[in-house]
């Protein structure tokens, strides 16, 4: 959740601070604060509650400017302690310790009791807090930073990705990950410490990824990084192909609608060197993918969110077109219970991030209970910690996506889906060549479709407006247009703060149909499918109790307009393919200009942040 930045430089630290804060504010922003030693080795430090930019014009009053060559900063996601001044990180203990934290120490409470026995003052309600106390505790007995570090570190029970300064050691950071991720930027002028490349594109493109346990000594011209029993380790860095420049809304209002259209090419990048003669090279998803691929009786998919909404859409492709048993969790609830794994079941895990901590879990969890499980990871971060527990592995090439809100990473997650449907299809024997053929094809030409869905955004424009005024929204679908509709609920409440639930449209009689009156608007999808004649009679039934109806359909879907009903053709001629994700767009749209119309913060939607790293 929380963003980390940190540096050693031979320059005034604090702008780079505030930039890298400015870059992780998708990772949080309920309050920020930075700490630098000064050049007489004391702590100055400024925290603000809320974003970044209330730092700045905090830092801008100040009498003097705050100036260093070391220094730590974070963005806050608040767990512990409600959203303040005196929650906000960066914590110190007694002037000669300071931390920055992303995660959460379940064992906090017992620390924080020993901790005030032993004669140390609390000042925040965080568990951050207890990590200032211990590390400063170890530094009586040991005889460096890091050591201190790593022996503290032993008392903790949860996760971390920590950043350390102290007025003692005024060269160097100490950084330890356990669960949240962090890694350490190689610059010209120095090294740096974030939880995300974005932090430091502008700095370094050279990267050192910490792995899990491992605790790094970052000074000016060097660093030192000890694994998990304390030895000293290399760590390759790693050249990043990212562009600062990704990470500015360019031309646009918002991230999230600069997102939107940049669907098209994100997709173009995700098929891209995945298919050759209208098929799809199955060792895209690694060197091993076709002999687990063969091997495979069933599938067990685990997301949160709109991954989960992803993964939803993907059972119905491989059950009802690869022949394939699939199951869907939600990874927070799937790492609680006692799942029964059986032999030759391909596990994949969703994550935009790569880094959702219930995700994680549930994976470790399900390799414990079954050590011959084979598992997949579909994410948009190469470096995460996903990619490195997973037998398989399947970047979407979305790009960095800064709005709260998923928009590319969800499209191209389906795209990912349905290149795997066809490589575990055809080398099982259930999808012929045809069959694949005409699924790469349709593939092929989304980036052309979406374009042209992205045309009516005056016509969705205007029916947002119809929504300034409600405080529910309901969303129809049948097949795989269920989750879709799960999926556009989530991005109108997420964003607009709308009270939205979507459900099947043949379960309206089994209790939802009770909600529906002049002041519930309904959001129908009206693929041309199977189940379209179905749809038709539910939208007859919503009708009748006299809701306002947006319905989105195919040309070739001919729903019949009524009063209070807005039919709105997208495209035509979709397949079980495309139709999900062309569908997905103008509901992206909708949610957009709703949030528009009510006003709120469409990038950064109040309690939420983009990396989901802690339970």
């Amino acid at each position: 959740m929380c963003g980390i930045v940190g540096g050693v430089t031979d320059k005034n630290i604090t702008p780079l601070l505030l930039e890298g804060l400015n870059r992780l504010e998708y990772r949080g922003y309920d309050s920020s604060g930075l700490i630098v030693l000064s050049q007489k080795n004391s702590f100055d430090r400024a925290r603000s509650v809320g974003k970044v930019s209330n730092l700045e014009k905090n830092l801008k009053l100040r009498n003097k400017e705050i100036n260093g060559n070391i220094g730590i900063a974070h963005t806050r996601w608040a767990t512990h302690g409600e959203p303040s001044s005196r929650n906000a990180h960066p914590h110190i203990s007694k002037n000669t310790v300071s931390v920055v934290h992303n995660g959460i120490i379940e064992n906090y409470i017992e620390l924080k009791n020993s901790q005030i026995r032993q004669g140390y003052e609390f000042k925040s309600e965080t568990d951050t807090e207890v990590i200032a106390h211990s590390i400063d505790l170890e530094m009586n007995s040991c005889t460096s930073l890091v050591e201190s570090v790593q022996k503290a570190v032993k008392s903790l029970q949860g996760s971390y990705g920590i950043g350390v300064i102290s007025s003692k050691y005024p060269d160097q950071i100490i950084a330890a990950r356990k669960g949240s991720p962090l890694l350490i930027g190689i610059g010209e002028n120095g090294n740096y410490i974030a939880s995300d490349q974005m932090a430091l594109l502008s700095t370094t493109k050279k990267f050192i990824y910490l792995e899990e346990g491992d605790i790094a000594e970052v000074k000016l011209d060097k660093v030192t990084i000890y694994d998990l029993n304390g030895k000293i380790v290399n760590r390759p860095a790693q050249e990043s192909k990212l562009k600062a420049g990704q990470a500015n809304k360019g031309n646009f209002d918002h991230f999230m609608q600069k997102e939107i259209f940049e669907q098209p090419q994100a997709i173009r990048d995700t098929l891209e060197s995945r298919i050759t003669n209208n098929s799809v090279i199955s060792s895209s998803f690694g060197h091993q993918a076709d002999e687990i691929f063969r091997s495979i009786t069933q599938i067990q998919i685990v997301a949160c969110g709109t991954s989960y909404n992803a993964g939803l859409v993907a059972k119905y492709w491989m059950e009802d077109i690869a022949k394939i048993p699939c199951n869907v969790e939600i990874a927070s609830e799937y790492r609680y219970r006692r799942p029964i794994i059986l032999d030759q079941t391909l596990f994949i895990a969703l994550s935009q991030s790569g880094e959702t901590a219930d995700t994680l879990e549930a994976l470790k969890i399900a390799k414990k209970l079954n050590n011959t499980l084979k598992s997949l990871c579909i994410t948009n971060s190469p470096e995460s910690s996903l990619t490195r527990l997973s037998d398989l592995t399947f970047l979407t090439h979305a790009g960095p996506e800064i709005g709260v809100a998923s928009t590319k990473a969800f499209t191209t997650q389906l795209v990912s889906l349905a290149l795997l449907l066809c490589a575990i299809g055809k080398l099982k024997g259930s999808i012929s060549k045809m069959q694949e053929s005409e699924i790469v094809s349709g593939l092929k030409k989304l980036p052309g479709l979406i374009n042209e869905t992205l045309l009516q955004e005056k016509q969705i424009m205007h029916l947002a407006k119809r929504f300034k005024n409600n405080s529910s929204a309901l969303f129809l679908g049948r097949g795989t247009m269920h989750a879709i509709a799960m999926e556009g609920a989530l991005k109108l409440k997420e964003i607009s703060y709308i009270h939205a639930e979507a459900y099947p449209a043949g379960e309206l009689k089994h209790g939802p149909i009770a909600l529906i009156d002049k002041n519930m608007p309904v959001i129908a999808i009206a693929p041309n499918d199977e189940l379209l004649e179905k749809l038709k009679s539910n939208l007859q039934e919503v009708k009748s109790r006299g809701s306002q109806m947006i319905v989105f359909e195919d040309e070739s879907s001919k729903v019949q307009s009524m009063d209070a009903m807005e039919v709105i053709q997208i495209t035509s001629n979709l397949g079980r393919i495309t139709a999900p994700i062309i569908f997905t767009i103008p509901l992206q749209l909708l949610s957009y200009h709703v949030a528009l119309e009510k006003g709120t913060d469409v990038d950064k939607p109040r309690n939420l942040a983009k990396s989901v790293t802690v339970e």
